[in-house]
């Protein structure tokens, strides 16, 4: 039996799917992504680190990160490091997406844990940025075997660069491209009518035509990038609204918030206390037609059984000839050294290990996520097929924009509440109410 994900396999869905374009990523000289809204992130600078050492490392380096699903993966790097370096180890230290949001920054800001550690891009990294988390990185050669343009978030404002981002992601609805041509669905919708009645053929044929996690404000959140990427006034809208130039009770979000009232039939039932997780098996078994996550999720529901070939979609929410984007991006998971405690050469050759672009292809092609490192070599089945949309107009993420937790959580909670059944005017209103005091 053939591969169902393979781009060979005979596909309806022109711009949905793969285009053919397989393993030629690894020679391009890099993504064409555009639209990356606000540029560096503000924070402090910590001491400069000086260059890798040409010896091999010695000592324990803790790594602190959230993605349990990619653990088995970095043991397997972790081993090779081990070959490499027989004096040095690896221990992960791994937390749920949730509590390493919420938690990290005090945790690893001692140095005893996190000798190398992450941040999730925008609020996160300015946090430990300003908190002097993270380590300069200075001159180090192997930041040039990344795409520069990809790794400006980890840049203090005056460029210096602080952490690199190594996954590029796609935040954005992964669908069962299987359930689409059932419901006969034979190319992506280019506006809002199209997206609704995409929809509402899906239900038509008894399935859950979005999984939504409307419990889980870590990924509750990740539809409002691509719901809002073409209906923002201006690409940096988002940053507007937190630096008081902007509302959310302006007449361009209150038209989004009434969209998520429009799509709320079209959820699982009780989707606004559902998580992610029973919501990836829901999919993964083939009775929800979307997951409105993120590609960072194509890993965990193969792991769950999902045989059927999975591409990328987001709704257009605009006229089809007012539509600036297809797509939203992220480049995240923003790798460091800790400032604080020992070690620091030793989590310095780890990273230098990992920006190797034979072990970041481990990485990248372990977990279906494709990387900011050059000259990578994919060959997961699922890279390959969603590879095209490394070369369609994206958007960085807009709710990245918000380097305030608090204002970014009361918009997304406007968003929550109106699929509850609040009105837009009321949720928006509320909503504004939590940024003004934020702002005063």
């Amino acid at each position: 039996m053939s591969d169902p994900r393979t781009t060979t396999r005979r596909r309806l869905l022109s711009g949905l799917g793969a285009l053919g374009v397989g393993g030629a990523l690894s020679a391009c000289v890099g993504p064409t992504i555009t639209g990356r809204g606000t540029g560096a992130s503000a924070g402090a600078e910590a001491a400069v680190l000086p260059a890798v050492s040409a010896d091999k490392a010695t000592g324990t380096v803790s790594f602190a990160h959230w993605r349990a699903e990619d653990k088995a993966v970095f043991d397997t790097l972790i081993a090779e490091f081990r070959t490499q370096n027989p004096d040095a180890n690896v221990v992960q230290d791994v937390a749920p997406s949730n509590d390493y949001q919420s938690t990290a920054l005090q945790k690893i800001r001692g140095g005893q844990i996190g000798t190398a550690f992450v941040a999730f891009r925008g609020a996160q990294f300015v946090a430990m940025n300003k908190a002097g988390i993270y380590a300069g990185l200075g001159a180090q050669p192997f930041v040039d075997g990344y795409f520069a343009e990809l790794v400006k978030a980890g840049q203090a404002p005056s460029r210096a660069q602080m952490g690199l981002p190594y996954q590029l992601v796609f935040n954005m609805p992964i669908y069962n491209e299987d359930a689409f041509e059932q419901a006969g669905i034979s190319e992506a919708p280019k506006d809002w009518d199209g997206f609704l009645a995409l929809c509402e053929a899906l239900k038509g044929k008894g399935l859950v035509p979005i999984a939504w996690p409307g419990g889980e404000p870590a990924n509750s959140g990740q539809l409002i990038n691509s719901m809002v990427m073409n209906a923002m006034p201006t690409d940096t809208a988002f940053a507007d609204i937190e630096a008081g130039r902007g509302k959310v009770t302006d007449d361009w979000f209150l038209q989004v918030l009434g969209q998520y009232k429009q799509l709320a039939p079209y959820f699982e039932p009780n989707s606004t206390g559902t998580s992610s997780e029973p919501l990836q098996q829901l999919f993964a078994s083939g009775k929800a037609a979307m997951l409105a996550t993120g590609s960072f999720h194509v890993s965990a529901v193969r792991k769950l059984g999902a045989e059927f070939p999975i591409g990328l979609v987001a709704p257009i929410t605009v006229a089809a000839d007012k539509a600036r984007y297809e797509g939203v991006y992220n480049a995240t998971f923003i790798l460091g050294v800790n400032a604080a405690g020992e070690g620091q050469q030793a989590a310095l050759k780890w990273l230098e290990f990992l920006s190797d672009p034979v072990n970041a292809a481990t990485y990248a092609n372990g977990t279906a996520q494709h990387v900011t490192v050059k000259d990578v070599d994919y060959t997961n089945a699922d890279l390959k097929h969603t590879a095209p949309w490394l070369e369609k107009k994206t958007m960085l993420a807009p709710r990245f924009q918000f380097n305030d937790l608090d204002i970014r959580a009361a918009v997304e909670a406007a968003c929550v509440a109106v699929v509850s059944g609040t009105s837009p005017d009321q949720a928006a209103s509320e909503a504004q109410g939590v940024i003004d005091q934020k702002l005063r």
